[in-house]
């Protein structure tokens, strides 16, 4: 074999070991790229699953939140016009935003959490409110006590739970959210332990 004969066979082994060389790692970049692209899918998957189940989520604790305050709402009014009142309709109010809270507990970032966590206490004082209506010292004065909080601080209470939530989807973004959240909550923690003392004190001067 002359020279020229074993350069051309030299450039073609070459050639080939090179073709096969850069069709391999062309392959494995291929495959990477459809690994990682993969990867973005199903993370993105996973995040639309997450978001969806968290909107589930916010929307059962947001109306549990309001059917509650109405049920109470609607029982005193009721009672005050002397009409009859099913006891079952408030307690099964109650028992499902209990259910949902216990849930969202578990989920609920921390923000979000003190005001579900404040708005459960204010509408457990307001259950105790509807409860002790017919052994109240003044009628006059507890029904519009009872009133005063379900439209007033509560209804307030579970407006403020709404828009926290709409918030943190980033469905209602609003610029002073902060601030008007600190305020608002606030006013409910305040008012509920004032309304918490008064129920203690009266309960306190109530013949055995």
């Amino acid at each position: 074999m002359d020279v020229t004969t074993l350069a051309v066979a030299l450039i073609g082994v070459g050639g080939t070991l090179s073709g096969t060389l850069g069709g391999a790692l062309l392959s494995q970049r291929v495959t990477r790229e459809q690994n990682q692209r993969a990867d973005r899918e199903r993370a993105e998957d996973r995040h639309d699953r997450a978001q969806e189940a968290r909107r589930d989520l916010y929307a059962r604790l947001n109306t549990t939140a309001r059917a509650y305050r109405v049920a109470a709402r609607d029982a005193i009014r009721a009672t005050e016009r002397g009409e009859s009142v099913e006891p079952a309709i408030l307690d099964a109010a109650k028992e499902a935003w209990a259910e949902q809270y216990s849930l969202a507990q578990m989920a609920l970032p921390r923000d979000v959490h003190e005001i579900a966590s404040s708005l459960n206490r204010a509408l457990g004082v307001g259950y105790s409110v509807v409860k002790q209506l017919p052994s109240a010292p003044d009628l006059v004065e507890a029904y519009n006590r009872a009133k005063d909080w379900f439209s007033g601080a509560l209804s307030d209470g579970v407006y403020l739970l709404r828009v926290t939530l709409r918030h943190d989807l980033g469905v209602e973004i609003e610029p002073d959210f902060e601030r008007t959240r600190t305020r608002m909550l606030t006013v409910l923690d305040t008012e509920r332990r004032s309304l918490e003392r008064l129920l203690a004190s009266e309960q306190a001067t109530r013949p055995v």
